[in-house]
C-alpha cells in the first residue's frame, strides 16, 4: 500500500470520489477550493501522485493558464 502525507491522502479520496462514475479534467485551484487547501499546495503534489497513486490515474493534460490533470478511475 502506497504511504501518503495527510495532504495527499485528502487529494487522493477527493479525486477517487469525484471519478467514480468515469474520467473528469481538474484544476489544482478547484480541488484546492474543495478540500480547503490552496492551489499551490494541490499543484505541488499532483505531479508525485500521478507517479505514486494506485488508486487514480492522474496524466498532465494540458496547459492553457493552468495545467489541467485528466483523472480516470484505477
Amino acid at each position: 500500500m502506497t504511504e501518503y502525507t495527510e495532504e495527499e491522502k485528502r487529494i487522493v479520496a477527493y479525486l477517487r470520489e469525484s471519478v467514480s462514475c468515469g474520467e473528469r479534467y481538474f484544476r489544482a485551484k478547484n480541488i484546492a477550493e474543495a478540500i480547503g487547501l490552496s492551489a499551490k499546495q494541490v499543484g505541488a503534489r499532483l505531479p508525485t501522485l500521478a507517479e505514486k497513486s494506485d488508486e487514480v490515474d492522474i496524466e498532465k493534460w494540458g496547459r492553457a493558464r493552468s495545467t489541467t490533470w485528466r483523472v480516470t478511475p484505477s
